[in-house]
């Protein structure tokens, strides 16, 4: 009896055990299937036996085991990459392109109930888009207006988009490539506008330096000119004022002439029989002159001799003495004057400045005018009175 009990015990330990295992799986099971955990940047659509019942935040929710459903959406943005894609342009120019489509999930209720698979959908429907706004452009549009494709794309993509629950944020085209041939006629024109523009850049240079040396050119004339034209007027005054020395001295020398010509002829009339004879004012002052630089004195009624002088001042005016040391003092600063206003209109030329300088002709003319005033006032000598003749007895004289 006894025996046969051993082996009945057994296996109902065996059964046991198994049953036991079998309900421990299932309580895992159920209670795996029961509890659902949605993360922080997640929401989770809940069916309970294909009945939609609502949305699951964030957190750890029990719902039904085996026979709910619970779908998750990501609430983060999403990139999406859309295939490169082939288009004709516009003006008949076949190009390829390819972007880029950043979404995000604003319901998940419309993501879960209105589209199957909004990722896939938004794809699909960007790539689409993306042939048909490049077909509706030329060639040189699709190459340079990057931002208009991109806001045209996103806009078509908003109303669809809207209705799943989906919001397009930004779409951003990445290369759009034209054909091999159109690519190489770019090349040669992109060549050929360089190879124009640097000619045109050579010819302004070319232009440039051309106009600079004809500007060095006129400067260094101009101040070549100033220096000619400042020497002949400085020769001009130099011819003026010797003019005038020569001329003094041709007086002075006049002067002497006639004084020897008037003593001879008072020794010839001394010699004549008459006692009475006519004399000219100006003879007896140029005697009375000359007989006082002779002796070198001069002599008062009271007989007492004066200190002997060199010039009078009567006498160095009528040999204009001091007016040759004046002359020569102007022509010394006029020179220095000259100096310094060549150097201005020099400095003047340099910074680009207008210049000018006094007409030659009308300097010498303002020079001939002094020296001919002052001339005049030299040659009359003494006071300006008319010749009246004067009786002289001859026995005075002697």
């Amino acid at each position: 009896m006894f025996p046969a009990t051993v082996p009945l015990q057994s296996a109902l330990g065996g059964i046991i055990g198994f049953v036991t295992v079998i309900f421990l799986l299932l309580a895992i099971a159920l209670v795996y299937s029961s509890v659902v955990i949605i993360r922080p940047y997640q929401k989770g659509a809940y069916t309970v036996l294909g009945t939609y019942r609502g949305v699951l935040d964030q957190g750890i929710h029990f719902i039904y085991p085996f026979v709910s459903d619970v779908t998750r959406f990501d609430m983060r943005t999403q990139t999406l990459d859309v295939p490169r894609q082939e288009a004709i342009t516009r003006d008949n120019s076949p190009v390829t392109a390819d972007a880029v489509v950043y979404i995000k999930v604003m319901d998940p209720k419309k993501a879960f109930l209105e589209v199957d698979n909004y990722e896939r959908a938004v794809s699909n429907l960007a790539q689409t888009t993306l042939r048909a706004v490049l077909g509706d452009m030329e060639l040189d549009d699709t190459l340079n207006k990057r931002g208009e494709i991109n806001a045209r794309i996103r806009k078509e993509l908003d109303e669809p988009t809207d209705e799943w629950g989906v919001r397009v944020e930004s779409v951003e085209v990445r290369e759009v490539n034209p054909s091999k041939d159109v690519q190489q006629a770019m090349e040669q024109q992109t060549s050929a506008e360089r190879k124009r523009r640097a000619m045109i850049l050579e010819a302004q240079g070319e232009r440039r330096s051309a106009i600079e040396t004809a500007e060095g050119d006129k400067q260094s004339n101009i101040i070549r000119a100033q220096g000619e034209k400042q020497s002949q007027i400085l020769e001009a005054q130099g011819d003026a004022i010797s003019t005038v020395l020569r001329a003094k001295s041709a007086e002075s020398m006049g002067e002497r002439a006639v004084i020897d010509k008037g003593m001879e002829t008072l020794a010839e009339i001394g010699q004549g029989e008459s006692t009475k004879f006519v004399l000219p004012q100006e003879l007896t002052s140029l005697v009375g002159r000359y007989g006082k630089h002779l002796q070198g004195s001069d002599v008062k009624e009271n007989g007492h001799t004066l200190d002997a002088l060199d010039f009078d001042d009567e006498t160095r005016e009528m040999l204009g003495l001091d007016d040759i040391e004046e002359i020569l003092g102007q022509i010394d600063e006029e020179a220095q004057v000259d100096v310094e206003a060549m150097e201005e209109e020099a400095q003047k030329i340099k910074h680009g400045e207008d210049s000018g300088v006094d007409n030659a002709d009308d300097v010498i003319e303002e020079m001939d005018a002094e020296f001919e005033g002052g001339s005049q006032t030299d040659v009359a000598g003494g006071p300006d009175d008319t010749a009246q003749p004067s009786e002289v007895d001859k026995d005075s004289q002697s």
